[in-house]
């Protein structure tokens, strides 16, 4: 059944209208952001430009490297949805979910592991979404930085007023590329730094 799009008729001075995640996936539904990077954030669609090829071949290494570390019973999910309440889809590069595809028939609304590959974004990936993830209680985030070849790892979330979603982590640490970092949810499998980057 399609989601209802319809607004009421507003009276007043002008405002923002704010999106569902049901309405924002109506519209990826009717093809609205085919060829297009498009995430809902606080009610806000939100549009990144498009991937630059370091960008996409480190996309690559890392989800590969990840299903190696994880391997069954986990999926890697690639830049789709993650609901992270009502207003909130940030379609993350790359989220690990415990399960099975077969399994699911609802989008996802926690993750074992969010990463997000960083060029051109990196200071929104350690700033705004870092709050959100840690708001949405993601206890493990992974930024990838491309241009600086390290990894920064954002751990134990928690309330802070000073952020953006009210939330941070109270552990970031950077590795880099002769590094070796385990997830949370898989101790024994550290994943190489170097095999995140091109």
């Amino acid at each position: 059944m399609p989601a209802n799009i319809t607004t009421p008729v507003l009276t007043g001075p002008p405002r923002n209208l704010l999106w569902t995640v049901d309405q924002f996936h109506h519209l990826g539904d009717l093809g609205m952001f085919e060829g297009r990077r498009a995430m809902l954030i606080n009610g806000v669609i939100v549009e990144e430009g498009p991937m630059n090829p370091p960008h996409r071949i480190a996309l690559e290494l890392s989800e590969n490297a990840l299903r190696g570390a994880f391997g069954a019973g986990w999926r890697v999910c690639n830049q789709m949805p993650l609901v992270l309440g009502q207003t909130t889809d940030p379609e993350p590069d790359l989220a690990v979910i415990a399960g099975s595809p077969r399994g699911a028939s609802t989008h996802p609304t926690s993750a074992a592991l969010v990463v997000e590959v960083s060029d051109s974004s990196l200071r929104y990936d350690t700033t705004e979404k870092m709050s959100l993830y840690a708001a949405g209680a993601i206890a493990d985030y992974w930024v990838v930085d491309v241009s600086g070849r390290q990894l920064l790892v954002f751990r134990d979330p928690q309330p802070d007023s000073t952020q953006s979603h009210g939330h941070g982590y109270a552990s970031r640490q950077v590795f880099g590329p002769n590094d070796a970092v385990a997830p949370l949810a898989a101790p024994h499998a550290p994943v190489r730094v170097a095999d995140l980057v091109p």
